[in-house]
């Protein structure tokens, strides 16, 4: 007899939000030569990262701290918050996961924007929320359209990022803050700030910590380079932030990324290392579009979009082109925005590897 699965479970597809590069690379029969497509920071963690960890791979017979205290305590001193304000977990995904947890039940209405993040939505499906979604406005999400939309249906949660994946665009603190305002009524804004560390000062708001209309999301994934160690925090109003202890799995932090990204925090020199390579490399991206007859987006993140100046179907060529020559990319799902590609910015190695195979790559698909 097979297993008796919820009624949810039973209408829902198999979905996986993005097929990792391992899984591609097993289907080609071959390791890509350069991996730019899932936003990773290549110029890697900080040394004492590294070293921390190095340290603490004989203990980790021990499970981690589930209160994640030490980490917790170096956050609220950073950001000027009190550890109450602040929930640790498995990466953003995870904690909107059990965000979702705590306020998604079947038929609760869920607003987000077309093509926005996938990984919300399919949390959100997995909870049997029903998802609004409003058009970006051009290649920047909408905040105003979102939380008209979240009032017109009396949405329990609304999702932004800001800066966006995948257009790298933003928007600055004054717009964040004037959604804030907009917030209706008991709804609850997950404000999803993963590449912050990249984007012009000016981008993040200053927000009430006691806010309760409103939680934010950051990483150690991107600027901090420690995407495969997962951890991921949330900054909200302290009766929220305890509300997470009822739904989360108290020991999913991994001992040793609790303590290198403890060391990656404290070490601001690598972090603003990572930031000008990232933006050496952004700019070598935009050469590499220009060189190419392309227009490479402004980016606020660690990636590049760069739009192939004709509809989704040509931009799927030319990814599955380079993809073929062995560079790992991706490109928006949702038209108009899926006329582009997205390169994230790495090393000058596989940034050559991204520039020789993309006029190759061009080539074909106009032949097609």
């Amino acid at each position: 007899m097979s297993p008796r699965y919820t009624r949810l479970v039973d209408t829902l597809p198999a979905t996986v939000p993005f097929v990792g590069p391992e899984t591609q690379e097993r289907a080609r029969g071959g390791a890509f030569e350069a991996r730019l497509g899932a936003n990773e920071n290549g110029f890697g963690p900080s040394p004492r990262a590294i070293e921390a960890m190095a340290r603490a791979s004989g203990e980790q017979w021990m499970y981690g701290d589930p209160e994640n205290h030490d980490l917790k305590q170096a956050l609220a001193a950073k950001l000027g918050v009190t550890p109450a304000h602040i929930i640790v977990g498995e990466g953003i995904d995870g904690l909107l996961g059990y965000l979702v947890r705590l306020l998604v039940e079947p038929g609760d209405a869920v607003v987000t924007s077309e093509g926005a993040y996938p990984t919300f939505n399919y949390h959100v499906a997995g909870f049997g929320g029903v998802l609004h979604k409003v058009p970006y406005l051009g290649d920047h999400e909408d905040p105003t359209a979102l939380m008209h939309r979240a009032r017109e249906v009396e949405a329990k949660l609304a999702y932004l990022a800001n800066p966006d994946n995948p257009m790298g665009s933003w928007h600055g603190a004054e717009v964040i803050r004037g959604a804030i305002e907009q917030v209706p009524a008991g709804t609850l804004l997950a404000l999803d700030e993963a590449y912050v560390e990249f984007a012009p000062e000016g981008t993040a708001p200053e927000i009430d910590p006691d806010d309760e209309r409103v939680i934010r999301f950051r990483t150690f994934s991107k600027g901090y380079g420690l995407a495969g160690a997962r951890v991921g925090y949330a900054v909200g109003a302290p009766g929220l932030i305890a509300a997470f202890d009822k739904v989360r799995n108290h020991f999913g932090m991994n001992r040793a990324a609790q303590i290198g990204a403890l060391a990656a925090l404290a070490d601001e020199g690598h972090l603003a290392q990572t930031i000008a390579q990232v933006g050496a490399a952004r700019a070598r991206l935009n050469a590499i579009a220009a060189d190419n007859g392309l227009r490479a987006l402004p980016s606020a993140t660690n990636f590049v979009t760069i739009d192939c100046g004709r509809d989704g179907d040509f931009a799927r060529k030319v990814l599955a082109g380079v993809v073929k020559r062995g560079v790992f990319i991706r490109m928006p799902f949702v038209a108009p925005h899926d006329r582009c590609i997205r390169v994230s910015a790495g090393p000058e190695a596989q940034l050559a590897a991204f520039a020789r195979v993309l006029p190759e790559a061009l080539a074909e698909a106009r032949q097609g």
